[in-house]
């Protein structure tokens, strides 16, 4: 099991407290059931991010367009307003920081690799960020990064390595890749195990529709991602996998990269797998992400199903096109659940929007037109959103 320390944010004051504790060993009283999760979508921290921050890598790029990391700032502050720069470690969370203090734990999908080493994989968009910056991830309290994505390799295996390195000595679990194929594979265990607390294993998936490409699975010789077949034999294989890991109390979160960035339409290879998996190898949610916008939700023998969480961070503010879509919009899930059936107790959805590469609460306009946009995409699947009084958004099943 991979255990590390975690950085815990107040929900009231915002205020960061260093907690060295291992999480095989804190106190089970930290937490009542149900467990709040908070889940993201794509966090990319790299590019026009990156410049921002106190820390910035090289600029140049390697993409067919746009060779220098700082276009990106300029078209932001273009549409919106100039940046000073450079900006604090937390800024780019905003008004995030709420959401992510009152959850118990958070899991992201981190698509930028934290390295200074390697070489760009010849695909045109690679992403990566200062390793000195990585403290804008412990700022927002993140208890794991999901690396089974198709960023994970920008920079070559020797980048890959570097990512779990620093992810590892700030504290940070990182699930869905690693240096052989039993490390990309083995989940992540979160908090504590067995009691009425429980905690929670994180496994990282992958499928290559999502743009990973097959080179990228890692094997028993070579590092990589977590990266499904998709075959019959991957809901078996997964079924064995979390027998051996999962004990008593555990809620098992499949966190998975699947499908392309724009689109509401969710296919019945997805939505099969996501049913088989908590059928069959008994995971409690399903956190998919890939989609640069918000996806339909569903909740299936009581477990929570993500299709597409959208993005959460980004630099591709300013940049025209799909904006039907309203990918400047994002969304905080907290979900509670209950860590002892597994179950869906409540799905609270916090609506952001970035400006100045910085999160904010989203108008209520635009809050409804997430609200209503979830609850259109979700009739086939019986779920609606409700717009509160406060401007979060609540699931109904």
């Amino acid at each position: 099991m991979r255990i590390g320390r975690r950085t815990l944010l107040s929900a009231s004051a915002g205020a960061v407290v260093e907690s060295l504790m291992p999480r095989s060993v804190r106190s089970q009283g930290e937490r009542p059931d149900p467990l709040r999760l908070f889940l993201g979508g794509d966090v990319m921290t790299g590019r026009g991010i990156d410049q921002i921050l106190p820390h910035p890598s090289d600029p140049t790029l390697h993409e067919p367009y746009v060779k220098d990391a700082r276009r990106y700032v300029e078209l932001a502050a273009r549409a919106h307003g100039e940046i000073e720069k450079p900006v604090g470690f937390s800024y780019i969370w905003g008004d995030a920081m709420g959401a992510l203090g009152a959850a118990d734990l958070r899991i992201l999908n981190l698509e930028t690799t934290v390295s200074r080493s390697g070489k760009p994989f010849p695909k045109g968009i690679n992403y990566r960020m200062n390793p000195r910056n990585l403290q804008c991830l412990r700022e927002a309290g993140v208890d794991c990064c999901v690396l089974s994505n198709n960023h994970a390799l920008d920079w070559g295996r020797a980048g890959l390595f570097e990512t779990l390195r620093n992810l590892d000595r700030a504290g940070i679990a990182s699930a869905g890749a690693g240096r052989n194929a039993s490390e990309a594979t083995r989940p992540v265990v979160l908090g504590s195990a067995g009691g009425s607390r429980g905690g929670v294993l994180v496994l990282g998936l992958g499928l290559t529709d999502s743009g990973i490409p097959k080179s990228w699975a890692a094997t028993e010789d070579a590092s990589g991602v977590h990266l499904l077949e998709g075959g019959a034999t991957d809901v078996p294989r997964l079924s064995r996998l979390l027998q051996r890991w999962r004990a008593p109390n555990h809620i098992v979160v499949a966190s998975i990269h699947w499908g392309p960035n724009w689109g509401y339409r969710v296919s019945r290879t997805h939505r099969d797998l996501a049913h088989r998996m908590i059928d069959e190898a008994g995971v409690d949610v399903v956190h998919g992400h890939s989609s640069h916008h918000v996806k339909p939700i569903e909740i299936y023998h009581g477990k929570l199903i993500l299709y597409g969480c959208g993005d959460l961070i980004n630099d591709y503010e300013g940049i025209r096109g799909h904006e039907k879509y309203r990918g400047d919009l994002a969304l905080g899930y907290l979900a509670s659940v209950s860590s002892a059936t597994g179950q869906l107790v409540q799905l609270e959805m916090v609506p952001l929007q970035m400006r100045r590469f910085r999160l904010n609460h989203a108008t209520k306009r635009d809050a409804r037109w997430l609200a209503e946009t979830i609850t259109a995409q979700g009739r086939p699947f019986g779920t609606e959103a409700d717009l509160t009084a406060q401007q979060t958004l609540m699931l109904r099943w």
